[in-house]
């Protein structure tokens, strides 16, 4: 039995699918009972903040998909650290026997963020099930295109790391390395860094964009302490910001610019291109980018 935690995010609900239609045993853990309906699968209802909850959940699995939250405008430490490590214990005491977690590129105790977070929780993972552990560690997603604030309501990309290159990879690539991961031979101390066929500046996705509108498409690039400073103006803590900030000029120095072979390595075909991605999400790319 297979459990899939962030089973309604843009990574789980593409592997609740893929699961689905190869007929394997799973079961989604969801926190709103609605949603666990909703995604047409088996499921249990379970929080992690109240890991009490959980006990149920993890009755039967041996193989946990762990996706979670990503970095939240909070001060302090980021309560995916918590929420995770609760889902790690319950796994250790049920005596899971995979585990496949989406972590993060550059993941360290030590750096901001999602990337800090996920430092602590992959070094707890690895203590409470050693030997039991895969990790994916993607490149930015290109679903980020279609998300609030990639565009500026006149239809403008907006541009946030400078003329760097980004990897980004379409989390249906992910989500099929999971499977793989999941339903296959373990691969148990791995970690696997998924990104793209190609790294692409901003200036160049607002150019791919406007192919796949067929019409011109706008760029606004932003320095990273403009969008600190818009961050705080919403309301988003100061040193969130200023860490995000701190995060942005790292990919604008380069650090998300690497292309990898892990995608084809795991599927044994090309991950999925920009334009590929782009012609697949059309109408939702059209609602994103708007229609000056």
């Amino acid at each position: 039995m297979i459990l899939l935690t962030g089973a309604t995010g843009s990574i789980g609900r593409h592997l609740v699918r893929r699961l689905a239609d190869r007929g394997a045993e799973f079961r989604a853990l969801v926190r709103d009972e609605a949603k666990g309906r909703a995604l047409g699968c088996a499921y249990a209802v379970g929080d992690f903040d109240d890991p009490a909850s959980l006990t149920a959940a993890f009755a039967g699995v041996d193989r946990l998909f762990l996706g979670g939250p990503g970095a939240l405008p909070v001060d302090g430490e980021q309560p995916m650290v918590r929420q995770l490590t609760a889902a790690v214990e319950a796994a250790a005491a049920a005596g899971v026997e995979r585990v496949v977690k989406v972590s993060v590129w550059h993941a360290a105790p030590d750096s901001l963020l999602a990337q800090g977070a996920h430092g602590v929780l992959d070094r707890r993972l690895a203590a409470a099930l050693p030997s039991r552990w895969t990790l994916l560690q993607p490149s930015g997603f290109l679903q980020n295109l279609l998300a609030p604030g990639a565009f500026t309501p006149d239809g403008r990309l907006v541009g946030r790391y400078g003329d760097a290159p980004v990897s980004h990879v379409d989390t249906r690539d992910i989500a099929e390395c999971a499977e793989v991961l999941l339903t296959g031979p373990p691969r148990p101390g791995e970690s696997f860094v998924l990104t793209g066929p190609q790294a692409l500046t901003d200036r160049e996705l607002a150019d791919r964009v406007a192919r796949a509108l067929d019409r011109p498409v706008g760029f606004l690039p932003l320095a990273p302490d403009e969008v600190a400073a818009a961050l705080t103006a919403q309301g988003a803590p100061s040193a969130f910001a200023a860490d995000l900030a701190a995060l942005l000029r790292e990919v604008a120095a380069g650090s998300l610019a690497e292309v990898t072979t892990a995608v084809p390595d795991l599927l044994g075909r090309p991950a999925r291109p920009v334009d590929a991605f782009l012609t697949d999400h059309l109408p939702a790319l059209h609602a994103a980018a708007g229609h000056p």
